[in-house]
């Protein structure tokens, strides 16, 4: 397995694996701009795993200099169980507590239980005081 760094020319696929691989309820659509102004800001932020030529598992590590953000962890469902999303978690707290980060949340759907799973498994709690609150800018 090796680990990179999203480039411009990987966006298309990523879409593509997010779309088997990820929670998609109550998130804003997905598109190829979007990803690519990510990667343009912050070329370190979304990381992929692959396996051959394959890209097989992403994590979005967000940093605004105050704050530490994970999102989209996504691993392939035919490539699940195999460590492959903690070793993606492993790679973004080491980058993120490098850039400063004393603390780092992430974003799970309440009905997504593989996913709470996998956060509880890598010592993320839930926080019952907090709510998340949404405004649609666009």
């Amino acid at each position: 397995m090796q680990f990179r760094f999203a480039e411009a020319r990987d966006i298309a696929t990523v879409l593509a694996l997010w779309a088997v691989a990820a929670e998609n309820d109550s998130r804003p659509r997905d598109d190829t701009s979007m990803v690519a102004a990510l990667i343009d800001r912050d070329s370190e932020a979304l990381e992929l795993a692959i396996v051959g030529d394959r890209i097989v598992g992403t994590l979005i590590a967000g940093w605004d200099g105050w704050r530490a953000h994970l999102y989209r962890l996504a691993i392939h469902p035919d490539v699940r169980r195999r460590g492959i999303g903690r070793q993606l978690l492993a790679r973004a707290e080491l980058r993120l507590s490098r850039l400063g980060a004393s603390r780092i949340d992430a974003m799970v759907l309440e009905h997504n239980e593989l996913g709470q799973s996998i956060w509880a498994a890598d010592g993320y709690g839930k926080q019952p005081e907090w709510r998340r609150w949404v405004k649609p800018v666009s």
